[in-house]
């Protein structure tokens, strides 16, 4: 697939071209940091709206992190808040360019999740213990994500798609992890 020769400026666009690459890419690390960012907010929402009751600060949470989410689908990652200060945080480690058309399906997941808790908490009105639960979810993919590197929406591509995903974060599309009991080995 060859790469477009002028990108219409009027698409969003999810990821970007760098050279040697012919999809477009997402850079995992600063993927990671956002993750990682959000994840510090989400859990500070959920544990105080556990311990006080307040669930302000878990509203905030979820508007913020449904507008996150909208931005990276619709105006693009280049101008996603928590992109931009995750890639800043990140600035000084080597990239890793990974395939954007999965993070693309796991930021739809995350965008779902995200409507439905603050349709529940704002319109539906549902219980205290239902907002925490639904938003502890997120969190958990959230932790996922940046604490151990798996990506919940990839996993979900490499299952259940016909297009298998291109470039996956630590190389999981196409290494094979040696059996139970077998050593690793470094081949040069």
């Amino acid at each position: 697939m060859a790469r477009p020769a002028t990108p219409d400026t009027d698409v969003p666009v999810i990821g970007e071209y760098v050279d040697g690459i012919d999809i477009p890419v997402v850079n995992e690390r600063a993927v990671r940091a956002s993750a990682g960012l959000l994840f510090l907010f989400g859990i500070i929402a959920v544990m105080t709206g556990a311990l006080t009751g307040d669930l302000q600060l878990l509203r905030a949470f979820g508007m913020t992190f449904l507008l996150d989410m909208s931005m990276r689908l619709f105006v693009g990652t280049r101008y996603t808040p928590s992109l931009v200060i995750g890639s800043l945080i990140v600035r000084r480690q080597r990239p890793e360019w990974v395939g954007a058309q999965q993070k693309k399906l796991a930021w739809i997941i995350g965008l779902v999740l995200a409507f439905v808790s603050c349709t529940a908490m704002g319109f539906l009105g549902v219980a205290a213990e239902i907002q925490l639960a639904m938003c502890s979810i997120c969190l958990g993919l959230l932790f996922i994500e940046s604490a151990f590197g798996i990506c919940v929406g990839c996993e979900l591509q490499r299952l259940f798609s016909r297009e298998k995903p291109q470039l996956c974060a630590g190389d999981t599309c196409t290494y094979v992890p040696p059996k139970r009991g077998e050593r690793h080995s470094v081949r040069q």
